[in-house]
């Protein structure tokens, strides 16, 4: 209607285009532009081949690559639940109601809280990346939401925003910040039908599973994705509660491919990964492995992998936890997720009050110095030629294979054949290192291991590298 009564500059210009058409047909060319200006914007983060799957932006491809280099990602489990210090599941674990657990942010009040310190214990231990829970599967929002009143900022009396600071803090550090997001939740009534882990906590027997999703989640992540800057992804959990329901994931992977060009998609949902997905990740396990019981076999060939553990034996705060990794192990972990082509995600669950444990903080304080010196073996890494086995792994970049010998006290340790040629051997920033190479294997003499030496690592130059 609007149209008809007075030109504005778009129509003045269709005018000219048409030389002066009739203003119905004005009004299609202007339509039709409109449209096909969405299309252009759409097509600039990502676009669809001829049998109508995903294809991935340029962008997008560059932050695959930058993640793989990455290597080591701090992983962050904190919300309200932590104010109990049984962990995150505790509204589940305890069966309570949702009038009961809305208690809660009552108590949750983290003056402590200090976003340059948390992003600086990351760089501190050779993290190139966090990621954090903005929302876990109680549904509390850590951020200031507008889709709801179930966040931080209204519910707390803390009334600010953690996840803003530490955006902020992680773009001054040069760190890359991903949000987790839960799928599952035990608060929302319009999660419905329930999943597997539902429990009578008091919401009524029905609800709007299209609403939840259309309006409630997809209305949260685009609040993250426009309000916080750039981010690295958005790392999806619990869509195993429900994994035969539809998910609506070919719209909220659109949503946020066209939000965010180069930011990736992390869904752990224990599946073989699906259109739109950016990277593979594993909880609590190697690539394939599935000593957790609940992983895939499958491991992808084409996307980024990632392998996500406990620093201690829980996800988020449990004061009883005191089952706490050396850094020794927390070592090797890191270089058995990167021999198997993978990053590690390393948990903390910090204090409801925002302090993080200094059993936390001296291992991974401890972790960086190690990184520090052994650095080259693991960032900007692949997986190597040789199979990962108990002795240990190989990593490889460009002509460079370095041998991670971490369980093997013999003075030689016979390795499968290379196909290409090795020039030289040495320990990784020390001596010369004897070896032969036949078409049956390579054979290497390993210096024994000094004091807690976690891991001697055996570069091998090939020949034509520089």
């Amino acid at each position: 209607m609007r149209l008809k009564e007075g030109k504005g500059r778009g129509l003045e210009h269709i005018e000219k285009l048409t030389g002066g058409a009739p203003v119905a047909t004005r009004v299609v060319a202007l339509l039709v532009l409109f449209v096909a200006g969405i299309l252009v914007v759409a097509a600039s983060a990502q676009t669809n081949d001829s049998a109508g799957s995903y294809v991935p932006s340029a962008e997008n491809l560059k932050a695959r690559q930058e993640f793989q280099d990455a290597k080591f990602g701090m992983f962050i489990h904190w919300g309200v639940y932590s104010v109990l210090g049984d962990g995150e599941w505790i509204f589940h674990n305890r069966k309570l109601t949702v009038h009961e657990y809305e208690r809660l942010p009552h108590f949750f009040d983290p003056e402590k809280f200090d976003a340059k310190a948390w992003v600086g214990l990351a760089k501190a231990a050779g993290m190139k990346y966090i990621t954090i829970t903005s929302r876990h599967h109680d549904g509390f929002a850590m951020f200031d939401s507008k889709v709801s009143d179930w966040n931080i900022v209204q519910r707390t009396p803390y009334r600010k925003d953690p996840l803003k600071m530490l955006a902020e803090e992680c773009h001054r550090q040069g760190i890359k910040l991903f949000f987790y997001y839960s799928q599952l939740d035990w608060h929302n009534p319009d999660y419905f039908p329930r999943g597997q882990t539902s429990w009578n906590n008091g919401r009524p027997d029905h609800g709007d599973w299209n609403a939840y999703l259309d309006n409630y989640m997809d209305g949260q992540l685009r609040e993250l994705l426009t309000n916080y800057g750039a981010i690295g992804g958005i790392w999806f959990d619990g869509m195993w509660d429900k994994p035969d329901a539809d998910w609506h994931l070919a719209k909220t992977y659109a949503l946020i491919h066209q939000l965010q060009p180069a930011a990736l998609i992390v869904p752990n949902h224990h599946q073989t990964p699906k259109p739109g997905e950016d990277v593979q990740t594993f909880e609590r396990d190697l690539p394939g492995r599935n000593t957790a019981g609940f992983n895939t076999n499958y491991v992808s060939d084409q996307l980024p992998l990632e392998s996500s553990n406990t620093l201690n034996g829980a996800w988020g705060f449990n004061i009883g936890d005191s089952n706490y990794k050396s850094a020794e192990e927390l070592e090797e972990m890191l270089v058995r997720a990167a021999g198997n082509n993978s990053n590690l995600l390393l948990n903390i669950g910090p204090m409801p009050n925002g302090e993080i444990q200094e059993e936390f903080v001296t291992r991974l304080h401890a972790v960086g110095e190690w990184v520090a010196r052994y650095g080259e073996a693991i960032y900007g890494t692949r997986g190597g030629p040789v199979p990962p086995g108990d002795w240990g792994v190989t990593t490889q970049k460009s002509d460079k294979v370095y041998v991670h010998v971490l369980h093997w006290n013999a003075p030689l340790l016979a390795l499968p054949a290379i196909e290409r040629k090795i020039a030289a051997a040495q320990m990784l920033g020390g001596a010369a290192v004897e070896f032969t190479q036949s078409g049956d294997g390579v054979v290497v003499k390993v210096p024994a291991a000094a004091g807690k030496e976690v891991d001697r690592v055996v570069v091998l130059r090939l020949a034509g590298s520089q």
